[in-house]
């Protein structure tokens, strides 16, 4: 794993054009400020995690970026204009299998071939064996590899990940991961939220700071501890200074 996460330190994505940009997205929940002029850019192949406290606007910053909200303001643009969306519950029906599952939104997804995607899918998130299993039958990580499989039919350049290792077990995670670095590595921009700071420091060339709907930082794990002094510290302790160095 540590050879794999070492392939994608650089930001393979970082001088070429943006295949996602958002600028100046602002959302207000009736008094509540859930987001005030956040921007985001990610380039073909970087990793982008979206870290902060509770509350801090982490799911809200993405699904407007899926176009799942809208924002009161700002802008979303995606070059071409679709993406991947993998909420943090699996969106899978469990009386189906785990093909069945794929063609049925390879159709909603209008793919011009259902039964090649559905095969593409099947062995890039490395399920051929599992294609005829319930998905009420899976385990938590290959289920949650059908989730990203699913968000990832009609092939974007960008795929979005709502907690994607959440309750997930070590070799769980560690197979999820591979799956991503292996998308990282074919161009596709993944951006994703996470409560675990070192699975952000681990896997992300750039890593967005938000708290109280406001972005505080964007840049390396490895500038956000020089930022607060710190940079052959820990970077949960670095993160957690940091947000009290902002009043968070």
């Amino acid at each position: 794993m540590p050879d794999e996460a070492a392939t994608v330190t650089t930001r393979p994505g970082a001088h070429a054009s943006p295949v996602l940009e958002a600028t100046g997205l602002s959302k207000r929940f009736g008094s509540r400020e859930a987001l005030r002029d956040v921007s985001l850019a990610a380039g073909p192949g970087e990793l982008v995690a979206v870290i902060g406290p509770n509350g801090a606007g982490k799911t809200t910053l993405l699904s407007i970026l899926a176009g799942i909200q809208s924002a009161d303001a700002g802008s979303v643009a995606t070059a071409p204009d679709r993406l991947g969306w993998v909420p943090q519950q699996p969106s899978l029906y469990g009386k189906l299998t785990v093909a069945e599952n794929l063609r049925l939104f390879a159709r909603l997804d209008g793919c011009a071939d259902t039964e090649a995607a559905v095969g593409r899918m099947l062995d890039q998130a490395d399920l051929r064996d599992r294609a005829n299993d319930l998905a009420s039958t899976l385990s938590g990580g290959n289920r949650q590899r059908l989730n990203v499989a699913i968000g990832l039919l009609s092939e974007p350049p960008v795929l979005l990940l709502d907690e994607p290792s959440a309750a997930l077990d070590p070799r769980q995670r560690e197979r999820l991961w591979q799956f991503i670095f292996g998308l990282a590595r074919e161009g596709t921009a993944v951006v994703y939220s996470t409560h675990d700071v070192a699975e952000a420091e681990r896997h992300a060339q750039q890593v967005v700071v938000l708290a109280d709907g406001e972005r505080l930082f964007s840049g390396s794990p490895r500038e956000l501890k020089r930022v607060v002094g710190d940079s052959h510290g820990d970077f949960e302790a670095a993160f957690v200074a940091f947000l009290r160095q902002r009043g968070h």
